[in-house]
């Protein structure tokens, strides 16, 4: 077998290890979410980005990308990756929302979509990202703002799928929370 041979089946293998080691997150629409969630009811996460986000960008190399993070999502919820000032019409609860104030081929900020004014303001602000999570009746649980590293998204994952948010609070659960995730990342 030759040295080129050798390179090549080495840098397959390389490859293919590289490959194993990302996570993907299966991302739907809004509408898609709620026909799946018709049939097999699951809590909905919706991550409410925008393009110039810098922190929204960090939320998808760092914790989507996450091998745990994006598993576990999978399993447990419908995951729907939201434009915050897109220009797409959507139905959410038999309600119609669009983004009157979208302006094609701006750059920067956009309007802000109806949508995201009606489920992702936290406090009366909205800040990106926001990951809202909503129960299997489509009914908003809460939202989250900012970016969280994976280390700090498993437990809110957790504390929303697994209905510990019905009985308990925040900080009660932290307390005896144990991670499952395999720490191996500067981000964590």
């Amino acid at each position: 077998m030759s040295i080129k041979n050798i390179r090549a089946i080495l840098t397959s293998v390389l490859v293919l290890i590289a490959m194993s080691s990302f996570a993907q997150v299966n991302w739907v629409t809004i509408d898609e979410a709620q026909e799946l969630n018709k049939q097999e009811p699951r809590k909905i996460m919706v991550d409410v980005y925008t393009k110039w986000c810098g922190p929204c960008k960090m939320m998808v190399k760092y914790t989507f990308n996450d091998k745990w993070i994006a598993d576990y999502i999978n399993k447990h919820y419908y995951a729907v990756k939201f434009n915050a000032e897109g220009p797409d019409s959507c139905t959410f609860k038999s309600t119609v929302f669009k983004n009157p104030g979208y302006v094609k081929d701006k750059r920067g900020r956009n309007g802000t979509h109806q949508f995201t004014q009606a489920i992702a303001p936290v406090n009366g602000r909205i800040a990106y990202p926001t990951v809202v999570f909503i129960d299997q009746d489509l009914n908003l649980i809460t939202g989250v703002q900012g970016f969280q590293k994976p280390v700090q998204f498993e437990p809110m994952l957790k504390f929303i799928n697994e209905d510990v948010y019905k009985t308990s609070n925040w900080e009660a659960f932290m307390k005896s929370f144990k991670s499952e995730r395999a720490v191996n990342s500067p981000t964590q």
